[in-house]
């Protein structure tokens, strides 16, 4: 996937990918939709960090999933 171009698209496919990633219980709040395209570069870092770590402690999982809260309540 071109991650590139800042769509709708390239959102859900980040939050789906790091919801998988971070295993949230609570993913079904974590909705795509919530977030605007304006908010993709800080949406990509979050992807960019999920993604390149084969595992992540408790903590980075807290803190990241803290960021995506503070990223939606923006939107």
């Amino acid at each position: 996937m071109d991650l590139s171009t800042k769509s709708k698209e390239n959102i859900e496919y980040m939050i789906e990918a790091i919801k998988s990633k971070l295993k949230m219980a609570s993913g079904a709040a974590m909705s795509a939709s919530a977030f605007h395209v304006n908010q993709y570069d800080d949406i990509r870092d979050v992807y960019d960090i999920v993604v390149s770590k084969e595992r992540l402690s408790i903590s980075e999982v807290e803190a990241l999933a803290q960021e995506l809260g503070r990223l939606r309540s923006k939107a």
